[in-house]
C-alpha cells in the first residue's frame, strides 16, 4: 500500500521495457524472423544501458 505513489527507478523502467521486447521478439520468431531478431538486438541495447548504470 505504501509503495502505491513510489517512482519507479530508471534502472526498473528500462528492465520493464527489455522484459516487454523480449516477449515480443519470442511472439514474433514463428511469423517474422527479421522482426524478431530486431527486437532481440533493441533489447540487447537496453541489458547494455541497465548493465551501465549497476
Amino acid at each position: 500500500m505504501f509503495g502505491l505513489f513510489k517512482k519507479k527507478s530508471e534502472k526498473e523502467k528500462l528492465q520493464t521495457q527489455y522484459e516487454k521486447l523480449l516477449k515480443e521478439a519470442h511472439s514474433l520468431s514463428t511469423t517474422n524472423r527479421k522482426l524478431s531478431d530486431q527486437k532481440v538486438f533493441e533489447a540487447d541495447q537496453i541489458m547494455k544501458q541497465i548493465e551501465k548504470l549497476t
